[in-house]
């Protein structure tokens, strides 16, 4: 059966400006707001908008993402027609090949779309947070005949060099696209989500793939390629919460977005519920000696000390003495008593030891990869060991898989980092 419009979500980025959060794991397979994984926004979204038939192209690091959607059944997706599907690089006739670019991957993709046979395709990163409504921007494409749309969100004037910004009509229509340009000519920034007539992005991905000096990005590419041969292309307006997660400052605000008083973004909302497979955990246990103020507390937690402004993933164990603050910890991470966790991000399945302080002392600029690591928030790998008494400072990095024998000093001082010897670390 024909299917209208199908989805498909770019899932296969590094997300390298997330340091050691994704080092072992793609950007959309990261953990997010105490429940979810990145890509959960994207997939749920679909299957309230009336998508039920969804391809994630994958690459770097597909194996946590891969387990995460299975089969697709917290999405309504397991299903016989349609349904979700893993869409990672493949060996053809003569060699096989990565994805060299969002157009690309889709366009190597091209016999799963031919089969299905949409009308429409709605292109997505998957590495958002938003909640959106695609069959409203459908309508929208329909109701303008547009070969394309591109949804934008209104953007401070001062950060629209950071994105690319569509110029168009006060109706809508796009004349024209800048990627980051210098000085703005609007506040109208891609989101990232497309919707195309198939017909066309076929034609102009055919195109693009026979362009040896083409990038093969939508962005880039594609998109100006459309502009410059006239095609109807529209803006669709988006108002609400949308944020790229993309570095460790944004992760880490989006984050304690969720625990103001009156949430900027809503994870409690009835008629927009966000879907991800769920952690079989007993409810959480707050002891007589557990405090917690303003923060998130997922499943599974057991927690004898203070938490306050946080968000804490299932299976945490916070004990006795302990004190955390303005800090996320990832699932199953044990933070041992009297320690003192200030404005941290602790990965998966880490221990930290008795006694430790994080996020204590003055700033100063990371010696390790200053691009990546430029706030005053700490990050603390997944897999590792911290061992008691440890001192660590803002802006620090731990790698993933530490040890107690890696720690030579008990002090790491601000703007330092810790890194597995033997590990390459871009």
């Amino acid at each position: 059966m024909a299917k209208e419009i199908v989805a498909l979500i770019l899932a296969g980025g590094e997300g390298s400006r997330l340091g050691v959060l994704t080092r072992l794991v793609a950007k959309p397979a990261v953990l997010y707001g105490g429940k979810y994984r990145i890509i959960d926004f994207s997939l749920s979204n679909c299957i309230n908008s009336g998508i039920d038939t969804v391809g994630v192209l994958t690459q770097y690091r597909p194996l946590q993402l891969n387990h995460h959607i299975g089969i697709g059944k917290p999405w309504d997706m397991d299903r016989m027609n349609g349904g979700v599907t893993i869409l990672s690089p493949f060996t053809k006739h003569q060699k096989g090949e990565w994805y060299s670019g969002t157009a690309d991957a889709v366009y190597q993709n091209i016999h799963y779309i031919d089969e299905l046979d949409p009308k429409y395709v709605v292109i997505l990163s998957g590495d958002h947070i938003y909640k959106m409504d695609y069959s409203k921007m459908l309508e929208f494409h329909k109701k303008n005949n547009a070969d394309a749309t591109i949804s934008v969100i209104n953007v401070p004037l001062e950060e629209a060099s950071r994105y690319g910004i569509m110029n168009a009509t006060e109706n809508g229509k796009i004349y024209e696209f800048e990627e980051k340009p210098p000085q703005p000519k609007s506040t109208l920034a891609s989101m990232g989500v497309y919707i195309f007539s198939w017909d066309i992005l076929k034609e102009f991905l055919i195109h693009d793939h026979q362009n040896e000096q083409s990038d093969h990005d939508f962005g880039k590419n594609v998109i100006p390629k459309l502009l410059a041969d006239k095609r109807s292309i529209w803006a669709y307006p988006f108002i609400g919460y949308w944020r790229d997660v993309g570095t460790i400052q944004a992760f880490w605000e989006s984050n304690m977005d969720l625990i103001t008083r009156v949430p900027q973004f809503n994870l409690f909302d009835p008629e927009w519920k966000i879907y991800t497979p769920n952690p079989v955990k007993p409810a959480h246990f707050i002891a007589d000696t557990g405090h917690v103020t303003r923060s998130i507390i997922a499943e599974g937690c057991m927690i004898y000390g203070q938490v306050k402004n946080s968000v804490v993933f299932p299976g945490v164990a916070v004990e006795r003495g302990c004190y955390i603050e303005d800090s996320i910890i990832m699932s199953n991470s044990i933070i041992k008593s009297d320690s003192q966790i200030i404005c941290t991000i602790v990965g998966e399945k880490t221990t930290v030891g008795s006694s430790v302080k994080t996020g204590f002392g003055e700033y100063a600029d990371n010696t390790f990869n200053p691009k990546v690591y430029q706030t005053n928030i700490s990050v603390i790998g997944s897999n590792s060991v911290v061992p008691d008494n440890v001192i660590i400072g803002k802006n620090v990095v731990l790698d993933n898989y530490l040890s107690p024998e890696d720690f030579k000093d008990l002090d790491i001082p601000s703007g330092s980092a810790l890194i597995k010897e033997g590990v390459a670390h871009d």
